[in-house]
């Protein structure tokens, strides 16, 4: 893999395995950086340019093997390998995660959740059990957690990444409406659904401009 990929090229990457993963699903073997960039609405270049990032693929003249380019880009997105994940928060966004059925298709598996909410403490969600909160440092020292969802308010989302850097957990993808301080060895992906919607207002207010 090449030393340094932009995040722009980072972020083109689920488009390609999503992509990849409905052409084989169709029975597609092979496809052209064309058709490829027509689906996804990029150019030829720029698909040949994205994926000779992490090393050339294709076959000038044949194009790219679908399963054999979903596999690589499986492996540069980690998807190879499970994923131990829990969930803060059970409520309405937290058991949308935890019901999401390619999660669990793509390695990212939910071991557990946490709340405070008694009649939902002792319970299963989609065969996941809802523990107390106060038992999240206990579950962290008895197992191993590759990414935390924190589904909680903003006004506790904070104090729950503390405590999940200090149990261990360097990986958190925050649905909070707020933007939390971390270490530099915690990696956070902040996910404001707000901002989405604010960008579509946007963009349906200035069309035609």
């Amino acid at each position: 893999m090449a030393g340094y990929v932009s995040d722009a090229v980072i972020r083109r990457l689920p488009g390609y395995y999503r992509h990849l993963r409905e052409l084989e699903a169709a029975g597609v073997t092979s496809i052209s950086s064309q058709e490829l960039g027509k689906r996804m609405q990029l150019t030829p270049s720029q698909i040949r340019q994205d994926i000779n990032c992490f090393g050339g693929f294709g076959r000038q003249g044949y194009g790219y093997n679908v399963s054999e380019l979903k596999g690589h880009i499986g492996e540069i997105l980690g998807l190879d390998r499970l994923h131990r994940m829990i969930i803060l928060g059970a409520g309405s966004i937290g058991t949308a995660v935890a019901h999401y059925p390619t999660f669990s298709r793509e390695g990212f598996k939910t071991i557990a959740m946490f709340d405070v909410a008694t009649d939902k403490i002792g319970t299963r969600m989609n065969d996941i059990p809802v523990l107390p909160m106060e038992e999240l440092e206990k579950f962290l020292s008895e197992n191993h957690v590759d990414i935390a969802v924190l589904a909680l308010p903003a006004a506790y989302a904070q104090e729950t990444m503390n405590r999940l850097y200090e149990g261990g957990v360097r990986a958190v993808w925050n649905f909070a409406p707020t933007d939390l301080n971390h270490p530099e060895d915690m990696i956070a992906v902040n996910v404001h659904l707000s901002d989405s919607l604010q960008i579509l207002s946007y963009r349906i207010a200035h069309r035609g401009e």
